[in-house]
């Protein structure tokens, strides 16, 4: 099979795959004729799909994917305008959890919906350490309650700034209130390719966060975890990541103990238009 192949009769020939090519690596080499890849297009070719998936017959296949292989795109799902604000505005952080570990099965349904989340170039550089042992957890947060006794015993202004002493404080209380006792933690990870991977690392955590409440989950961003993971060695080796891998983000993940009324307002949008 060579990297694109169209089924001449089901092809209507609308062009909407040479359209929509990012890599604007199809054309139709002559009137009539059904779309092919220019000279040089298989090193070009990113493989997102695009061109399978606009594709209104199934004529288009690729040598990664193949029609019958992708879902069937059911408009009958798609979300209203006002369902989705209320999606996201209902989106809470979840930081009181129920103490019960969640489902590994769970889990992997969860990370599969955020590996669909858009990254530059089809890179896909997100690799996931699911911290599935809550006794795991809370050792990860004793070394992080560590650095944060480092950050007050150097004066750094991240003390005041985030009352890391009244975090550490509440620590040695047995009060975790740096993981919040969430039976799980997942680390999104990735070599670093530039300011690239920090960014999708992030919107593919984004994906995680507002898929969980599909599952019954709660979610919460990890920051004192990420800033930790980057910034302290002990950390760091506990953590084990592959070599080269940095930790760009990490969320807690668990059974909500309280579900929430209503929808708290925020701040209006500040605009500038051109």
């Amino acid at each position: 099979m060579t990297l694109l192949n169209v089924d001449s009769e089901k092809c209507i020939r609308d062009g909407a795959c040479l359209a929509v090519c990012p890599a604007s690596i199809i054309e139709f080499k002559e009137e009539g004729s059904i779309p092919s890849l220019i000279s040089g297009g298989e090193e070009i070719c990113i493989a997102c799909g695009h061109c399978m998936a606009v594709c209104p017959e199934g004529a288009m296949a690729h040598e990664k994917m193949k029609p019958e292989d992708c879902p069937v795109v059911r408009e009958d799902w798609h979300v209203g305008a006002e369902q989705m604000a209320h999606l996201l505005r209902s989106r809470r952080s979840i930081r009181v959890y129920k103490n019960k570990p969640v489902e590994r099965k769970l889990l992997e349904e969860l990370i599969d919906m955020a590996r669909y989340a858009p990254s530059g170039h089809n890179l896909q550089p997100v690799n996931w350490l699911v911290i599935e042992d809550g006794r795991e957890v809370q050792h990860l947060a004793g070394h992080i309650a560590d650095w944060m006794k480092s950050l007050i015993e150097q004066g750094s202004p991240l003390v005041a700034m985030l009352h890391l002493d009244r975090v550490v404080s509440a620590w040695h209380e047995g009060k975790d209130r740096i993981c919040r006792n969430a039976p799980h933690v997942i680390v999104a990870h990735a070599p670093k390719y530039g300011d690239i991977t920090s960014a999708v690392c992030t919107i593919a955590l984004t994906y995680l966060e507002l898929a969980a409440p599909s599952l019954g989950l709660g979610a919460c961003w990890a920051g004192f975890f990420t800033a930790a993971a980057n910034l302290w060695p002990p950390m760091q080796k506990a953590l084990g990541l592959p070599e080269g891998h940095l930790p760009f983000g990490a969320m807690m993940i668990g059974w909500p103990m309280y579900s929430y009324r209503r929808l708290p307002v925020r701040n209006p949008a500040r605009v500038t238009w051109r």
